[in-house]
């Protein structure tokens, strides 16, 4: 950018193009206006946004709204001086054109980031299971351009956002409260209402089994060696670990120690006698 005085010092030359004194004046007051502006939304929304988003993603949110704000106000500045802009918009254009088919997956997964964030389908610390991409885990951070799930082995995996926006979601931590269902097989001879009485017993017995809603169990079918029932018990959402692996466990003990059998496959075979031609004995 070149700067020419002309004699009555009314006006200077910027690229080529005169421009005034008052108008240069008022094009630095409207930059700084903007810088202002870009600071005071910054503030406002480190103070009322930032603490709500992940601390990675609140940083670079930050830039994005500050940087753009400056940005925008130099556009402004600019054209307000007169300058003609077109050849470089031009330019500019076919340069976007070129970029954008290239990051296509990129700009996919920066919209995507911003629309989880304020969507916000779960939070940090959340169990969540990503349908289509079959993830399970704890939810560790939702950047820019992708989410980190921590799995139950320890590693973590980077999911791409657009991935995670596009798909089901199944928040297991989103409510207080978390179901187990079991499915056991008895033996055809035991009495269904002493084996539910039972049952029921051992799960009062377990301390992170809610009382309300009260378990559930119920007669599910009729197999062909068993009576297959169902088993449905609350517990808090975050106790999955302390129950989950041992309600099998729990109700098989105290099916043993009422001495009921939980039935396996059997098959019964019926001879048919042939008394035309009965078997001669060898020998």
């Amino acid at each position: 950018m070149v700067f020419e005085f002309f004699g009555n010092a009314t006006s200077v030359n910027v690229m080529g193009k005169e421009v005034f004194i008052d108008s240069l004046i008022i094009g630095i007051l409207i930059m700084i206006v903007g810088v202002i502006l870009a600071r005071v939304i910054s503030i406002l929304f480190k103070r009322y946004v930032s603490a709500n988003l992940p601390e990675n993603t609140s940083k670079n949110f930050h830039k994005i709204i500050y940087y753009g704000i400056i940005m925008i106000t130099l556009l402004a500045v600019i054209t307000s001086q007169g300058i003609d802009l077109s050849g470089l918009m031009v330019a500019g254009g076919i340069f976007g054109i070129i970029i954008g088919f290239a990051t296509q997956s990129v700009v996919s997964n920066l919209i995507s980031g911003i629309f989880l964030i304020f969507d916000r389908p779960a939070k940090v610390g959340d169990l969540i299971e990503v349908t289509n991409s079959k993830v399970y885990g704890k939810l560790m951070e939702i950047t820019i351009f992708s989410t980190r799930i921590k799995l139950f082995d320890g590693s973590i995996v980077r999911v791409p956002n657009e991935k995670i926006f596009t798909s089901e979601i199944r928040n297991v931590s989103g409510s207080e409260v978390r179901r187990i269902d079991a499915t056991l097989g008895v033996a055809y001879r035991e009495d269904i209402d002493h084996v539910i009485e039972v049952i029921k017993n051992s799960l009062e017995k377990q301390p992170y089994v809610l009382r309300e809603p009260e378990p559930v169990i119920e007669t599910v079918s009729l197999g062909d060696s068993n009576v297959n029932l169902k088993v449905l018990a609350w517990i808090p959402w975050n106790e999955w670990d302390r129950v989950g692996p041992v309600l099998l466990k729990v109700i098989k003990k105290s099916l043993d120690e009422k001495g009921i059998e939980m039935s396996f496959p059997q098959r019964t075979i019926h001879f048919a006698e042939n008394t035309k031609n009965p078997a001669k004995p060898l020998g």
